[in-house]
């Protein structure tokens, strides 16, 4: 009896000393030191770049010259003399009116003309013979200048029967067709001038001063995404649109083969005289929050032990200009600094890191992202 208990009391003792034993190791490894797991990241070294400096605006096309022309006189429309589409000088002959009725009147009018004409010179011969009265040669002569007007009135009626190109252009597609019956006001057709071609935009008004009549324009449209057409503003609304405090801004640019049109949706850029150089890092590498814009620059740091270890250092930044993937630091950034361009949101001021720069994100200034 007494062995067994002391067997089991012996028992009692290992599993004690077991479990402290146990427990011991476990306070000893929450006691040693906790070394912070390294956070990969990929890098790129800031770089100073020149940007030329651009006012940027959203613009319309317009034709320097264009219209929808339309009828000054009703009739029936006999002739259409230019196919949709066709280039036309000023003076051409676009539509015709029926003008039976009116050449028949001009003819009579042009008779009457003839024969006032011969009363009034037999008028004039009798008048020196002391033949008939100053009043008998004064009808005369009202009579023929009557016939004169009456002429000339029908002449620039039939003139109205004939449309023709007031400039030189491009018709478009017509409204009407032959022997349709129009009346006065009526649209029949329009007619632009293609070439050159002004460019409509508007700018705040603080940015009033960086513009001048005479300075470089890049326009670019949609439908040509790969080219950029230069121009040059040749006037600037005197007036502020009290509404939006902005001012319209004109530019003039060649579009000699035509591809460009009125109406076009374009995006305009205004290219101001001084050029500045700038650090440029991937919009990537920007942490934004609303006490400050920051970046991380990896560099050699020191642990409590002193020993060494690859860091980050958190740095405010401001932000000047963006052209596509890039952004300008004006403030923060000396170039050859290594900037991390990716996981920026998993950082803190003084993490370690690892640095894998075998992917990196997008830096094209000018991206031109897949549809989807």
């Amino acid at each position: 009896m007494i062995k067994k208990l002391l067997l089991a009391l012996a028992g009692f003792i290992l599993v004690v000393v077991t479990l402290g034993a146990v427990k011991v190791a476990q306070i000893k490894a929450v006691s040693q030191p906790h070394v912070m797991p390294l956070t990969a990241v990929t890098t790129l070294e800031a770089r100073l770049e020149t940007w030329q400096p651009v006012l940027s605006a959203i613009a319309t096309l317009a034709p320097v010259e264009g219209v929808t022309l339309a009828t000054d006189a009703e009739g029936v429309i006999s002739r259409i003399a230019v196919e949709n589409g066709a280039a036309v000088k000023a003076g051409d002959l676009l539509l015709e009116f029926d003008t039976t009725v009116e050449a028949a009147q001009l003819a009579a009018a042009e008779s009457k003309l003839a024969l006032a004409k011969l009363n009034s010179q037999r008028a004039a011969e009798l008048r020196e013979k002391n033949t008939v009265s100053q009043a008998d040669l004064d009808d005369a002569i009202a009579q023929r200048n009557q016939a004169e007007a009456d002429a000339g009135a029908l002449r620039a009626q039939l003139a109205k029967k004939l449309v023709r190109a007031p400039f030189d252009g491009r018709v478009g597609i017509r409204l009407v067709n032959v022997g349709q019956f129009v009346a006065r006001g009526s649209l029949l057709l329009p007619l632009q001038r293609l070439n050159p071609m002004y460019v409509n935009f508007t700018i705040p008004q603080r940015q009033l001063p960086q513009l001048s009549v005479g300075q470089a324009v890049n326009v670019k449209v949609d439908a040509f995404p790969d080219r950029t057409f230069p121009g040059t503003i040749n006037a600037i609304n005197p007036e502020v649109d009290a509404a939006s405090r902005n001012v319209s801004v004109q530019a003039l640019m060649d579009n000699p083969a035509e591809v460009l049109r009125a109406g076009m949706f374009a995006h305009a850029e205004v290219l101001l005289p001084v050029a500045k150089p700038v650090v440029v890092l991937p919009a990537t590498a920007i942490a934004y929050a609303s006490y400050g814009n920051s970046v991380f620059i990896v560099e050699k740091m020191k642990d409590k032990e002193g020993a060494e270890y690859l860091g980050v250092r958190q740095q405010f930044v401001k932000l000047g200009d963006t052209r596509g993937d890039l952004i300008a630091i004006t403030e923060g950034v000396k170039p050859g600094e290594q900037v991390v361009t990716a996981g920026v949101f998993k950082l803190r001021n003084a993490a370690p890191v690892q640095v894998n720069n075998d992917v990196q994100p997008s830096d094209n200034p000018s991206p031109k992202p897949a549809n989807t």
